[in-house]
């Protein structure tokens, strides 16, 4: 018999998108709350089907291990799985009524829990663990391993339902010193799978590790459910030593740093360099950042660690909308940070995204002009998603329908009145993307438009019939323009 199973509800099986991606990561997050436990004496496993059907393979799991509890622990170091996708949210309380109907005591986190507590209570979890799960869910663990009656009231950072109604207990103190908790427990899944799908796929293998938690921002429509607008860091020194781990006992070959923000100090990253160079760990790695934070210096001491790719939060080329979203960067941040990325041989990737309130034509056509002139290797294309607890999603709240969430990463759907209709913002994702591709596949001059010009022009053409503040169909944006702009197979790699 196990004392815990934990397991989480983020499934690339569910998301058609991802599928075709195929960069599948293990549930770091899940990972991390199984190494304190055990570190702590109890017997855990890990349910970890990213790959295949989770709900016939739980079930198994239930029967296999006979858990006393089982926690729906999320990896919220996954973008995905902040995104709250519909489909995800049905398969987490298909678990919680699958482990119910076993006999075991259920818990729940992540951020879909912490922005939904009284749904995941009303679904069968016994507790909510709010925000920063790992301290929380070991003392929770601790009270209901107690052989006299648990006092849920008396653990921080939780919510559970008293006489019908949701009672939260004080909020918990996030963890400042990051290099207290074990290393993920890496051990309790399978990463054959994973390696597998990799080297199948692209030809390498990649894992996932992060070296801080939270971002200390205050970008508007950037939902923070569990960090807030925290930030700490793991030291140098352990962040090296664990790539040396991944490289050297795992093979692992390329990483995703999966920090919302890596490298927020300058001297935090040269130290990191050196340390990487003395214990010879360096892996080739991506990470994000900001625009305002790749200085010549910095760029230089992330080669030295071992960064390959850069994904950098764009967003707009129009300064009206980044000052609109509290984004706290310049346009021209955007050309610099590409330069000094490029001098490094590391690739420059934007994360851009359109529809946010207010953006017209003229802010459009700006985006689309810095991505000419400025050629990122790569685009991850998005249309602005209102999260709760954001000022974006306040501002926008009464012109969400019943679709509050997407059903899956591919959806790009509008869910409040944009300026133009969900078909025009998928056509301009697709005509991006094939733009970035094209620039990148020869050997072109900067803002020369090439091959994809006509696909442009299309655009333009369709925009003023597209403009429709409740357009959400075809009905309302000719598909005769759009047959040209939609390739047989999706050509982004978000």
């Amino acid at each position: 018999m196990t004392d815990i199973l934990l397991t989480h509800s983020y499934h690339l099986y569910y998301d058609k998108k991802q599928v075709r991606k195929m960069q599948p990561y293990p549930p770091l997050g899940t990972l991390y709350a199984a190494a304190l436990l055990r570190q702590s004496g109890y017997t855990v496993a890990v349910f970890d089907t990213m790959l295949n059907d989770p709900e016939q393979g739980f079930r198994e799991a239930l029967q296999r291990d006979h858990p006393k509890i089982v926690v729906v622990y999320e990896d919220s170091f996954n973008f995905l799985s902040k995104m709250c996708l519909t489909r995800m949210r049905e398969v987490a309380f298909d678990m919680v009524e699958s482990a119910r109907q076993a006999g075991a005591m259920v818990l729940a986190n992540g951020s879909d829990a912490s922005d939904h507590v009284a749904d995941y209570l009303e679904a069968g979890a016994l507790a909510v663990l709010l925000g920063e799960g790992e301290w929380s869910l070991l003392e929770t663990v601790r009270e209901l391993s107690n052989s006299s009656k648990s006092k849920l009231s008396e653990v921080a950072g939780i919510a559970y339902l008293d006489a019908g109604r949701v009672r939260q207990t004080m909020r918990r103190p996030l963890l400042r010193d990051l290099d207290r908790l074990p290393l993920p427990a890496r051990d309790l899944v399978n990463l054959q799978p994973y390696q597998q799908a990799w080297r199948q796929a692209h030809g390498y293998f990649s894992s996932n590790m992060i070296s801080s938690r939270g971002c200390p921002y205050h970008c508007n429509w950037c939902a923070k459910p569990i960090y807030g607008n925290s930030f700490a860091l793991r030291s140098p020194n352990e962040v090296a030593y664990e790539m040396s781990v991944l490289k050297n006992q795992y093979g692992v070959e390329h990483i995703w740093f999966a920090d919302d923000i890596f490298g927020l100090k300058a001297r935090w990253v040269e130290d990191l360099a050196e340390e990487v160079e003395e214990r010879n760990a360096a892996v080739p790695f991506k990470m994000q950042s900001r625009v305002d934070l790749i200085s010549p210096a910095t760029a230089q001491a992330l080669r030295r660690a071992g960064c390959v790719e850069v994904w950098m939060g764009v967003e707009s080329g129009s300064q009206k909308i980044l000052k609109a979203m509290d984004k706290g960067t310049q346009v021209e941040q955007v050309v610099t940070a590409r330069a000094n990325l490029r001098r490094e041989g590391i690739r420059a990737c934007y994360f851009l995204q359109f529809g946010y309130p207010g953006e017209n034509w003229d802010d459009i056509q700006q985006t689309v002009q810095l991505v000419r002139a400025t050629r990122p290797d790569d685009v991850g294309i998005s249309v602005s998603y209102p999260l709760p607890g954001t000022k974006f999603y306040e501002r926008v709240r009464e012109q969400l329908g019943s679709k509050t969430n997407w059903e899956d990463s591919g959806d790009i759907s509008m869910m409040f009145h944009g300026t133009y209709s969900n078909e025009f913002y998928r056509a301009l994702h697709d005509y991006l993307h094939a733009e970035v591709d094209s620039c990148n596949s020869r050997r072109s001059v900067p803002g020369q438009v090439g091959d994809t010009g006509q696909l442009w022009r299309a655009i333009t053409q369709m925009e003023p019939r597209c403009r429709n503040a409740n357009a959400t169909s075809f009905s309302e944006c000719p598909r005769e323009d759009l047959v040209q702009l939609r390739p047989a197979e999706e050509l982004g790699t978000f």
